[in-house]
């Protein structure tokens, strides 16, 4: 199989980049999760199930295996990384093509279906995360939980809610809790994420946070867009469903696949499953030009 590893100078930053498959066929790129995550993990887990398509494994600015930036806000912002896409994709002389997003990733991919609609053939979502305020609230009432406290009243202000959440527990258990639904699934993930060799991002989301991401509801501009996404979320996702995954296609229409069982990571959780749906999403697409 062709395969190409470089990075790609995008005006004041280089990202990482595996170009995968024919180069003739369908161009698929991965937007991943983080904020300051990398998209080895897609590879690692799904590598094998997209070789129908020609896939753009991308770590975005400053995270994954692109080089690192300084702690700059400036540098760190959805806008940034829609811009990042678009250069991307001018830079490889791609028409058209499709994303494929996870969790944080699916804003810049929306943002980017919203803003750049001739180059998009459409927009896969796994696990979307657009209102981050609705996640706060999430992470508050999980970190509750953890205590054996009462889960009721949340406070307004998503600043607050996490400073409470986090108060007593790390953030990493909180997360985990509302995204793995089992031990082993969890395990899984972290034995490949040590694999890949990758620090965390850690100061990636730091600015992010600083340039206001809690605060950021992106459900007003879902009703802009001229496409319709594919959502495919875990039943078990609790960082995402229902209320993330189900305000898309409320709002933007599209299709919902909720996967039995399965969390933030239900190619892990359920992969026969996943397969099953993303191949059904990423046939869509194709089928609807």
């Amino acid at each position: 199989m062709r395969e190409e590893i470089r990075l790609v100078p995008l005006g004041e930053v280089e990202v990482y980049l595996e170009d995968v498959g024919a180069l003739d066929a369908p161009a698929l790129a991965i937007v991943h999760g983080g904020p300051g995550g990398s998209s080895y993990v897609f590879r690692e887990m799904l590598g094998e199930e997209l070789a129908d398509y020609r896939v753009l494994y991308i770590d975005q600015r400053g995270s994954g295996r692109s080089p690192a930036l300084p702690p700059d806000p400036r540098l760190f912002t959805v806008d940034a990384l829609v811009e990042d896409l678009d250069a991307l994709r001018d830079a490889l002389g791609l028409e058209r093509w499709a994303l494929l997003a996870h969790g944080f990733g699916a804003v810049p991919a929306l943002e980017y279906a919203r803003r750049f609609p001739a180059f998009v053939r459409g927009v896969v979502l796994v696990g979307p995360w657009v209102h981050y305020p609705w996640l706060a609230k999430r992470l508050w009432r999980a970190s509750r939980a953890l205590q054996d406290q009462p889960v009721e009243g949340a406070p307004e202000d998503p600043q607050a809610a996490l400073e409470e959440a986090f108060a007593e527990l790390e953030p990493k258990a909180v997360f985990d809790a509302l995204m793995f639904p089992s031990d082993h699934g969890r395990a899984q993930y972290e034995w490949v994420v040590e694999g890949s060799g990758l620090m965390p991002g850690a100061h990636v989301g730091e600015m992010f946070v600083v340039n206001g991401l809690w605060a950021l509801d992106y459900t007003p501009y879902l009703m802009d867009l001229s496409l319709a996404p594919h959502v495919i979320v875990g039943e078990k996702d609790g960082t995402s469903y229902p209320e993330q995954a189900e305000a898309v296609v409320d709002l933007a229409g599209g299709t919902l696949e909720v996967i039995p069982g399965a969390g933030h990571y239900p190619w892990i959780d359920a992969p026969e499953v996943f397969v099953r749906a993303l191949y059904a999403a990423l046939d869509a697409v194709l089928e609807e030009e």
